[in-house]
């Protein structure tokens, strides 16, 4: 029984790395057919442990966002805030651009529709994960101060959706990330707040 639990949990994680490959590389409608290919098990033993597409996609996008939400702990005592911050929108905004289907997940309501969990959780979960290092970077004036968690996710989904279908979607949301930056943080001797960044 125990080899038994250890090769269940093996599959477990095999075919949950997979499925990440898979709807990388072809959306929320990767084939659960092809997922069981490409781990070299039946279709059976991936019905067995995601009896549905929904099932799949929730168990990935869980993954990623305790991914994260893990990464920004560790984060939290860095020294430079805004490093700190950077680093882990990079992280975020890597995972959106690749993973197709998470993008969409981070634009849905969170009140909207809870029966689909991986869609009901993933913007709330990412909001709170960051909101602690966009509070301390804001603070130590690495920030502009009305720039939110909720202004940086909203604009690396833009920049997911907006690269999707590009050859190289993660070195270009990487490139339109940096961009971003740029216009987000403070510029020294100018005014704080959206207007002096109209102004600027």
């Amino acid at each position: 029984m125990p080899a038994q639990r250890a090769d269940a949990r093996r599959n477990y994680a095999l075919l949950l790395a997979v499925a990440e490959q898979e709807i990388a590389a072809h959306g929320a409608d990767a084939s659960l057919e092809q997922i069981a290919r490409v781990a070299g098990v039946g279709s059976a033993t991936v019905r067995r442990h995601f009896p549905s597409r929904h099932a799949l996609l929730d168990a990935v996008f869980r993954g990623v966002i305790e991914s994260l939400g893990a990464r920004a702990r560790e984060l939290s005592d860095t020294a430079d805030a805004r490093a700190a911050l950077l680093e882990w929108l990079r992280a975020v905004n890597g995972y959106v651009a690749t993973i197709r289907g998470l993008a969409i997940a981070l634009t849905r309501d969170c009140t909207a529709s809870p029966a689909e969990a991986h869609e009901h959780c993933a913007s709330a979960q990412l909001t709170e994960a960051g909101e602690p290092l966009v509070r301390r970077a804001a603070q130590d004036g690495a920030l502009a101060p009305d720039v939110t968690i909720s202004d940086l996710l909203a604009l690396i989904t833009g920049i997911a959706l907006a690269t999707e279908h590009h050859r190289d979607p993660a070195a270009d949301a990487d490139r339109l990330l940096d961009l971003a930056v740029a216009g987000i943080s403070p510029r020294p001797g100018a005014p704080v707040g959206r207007a002096g960044a109209q102004r600027g």
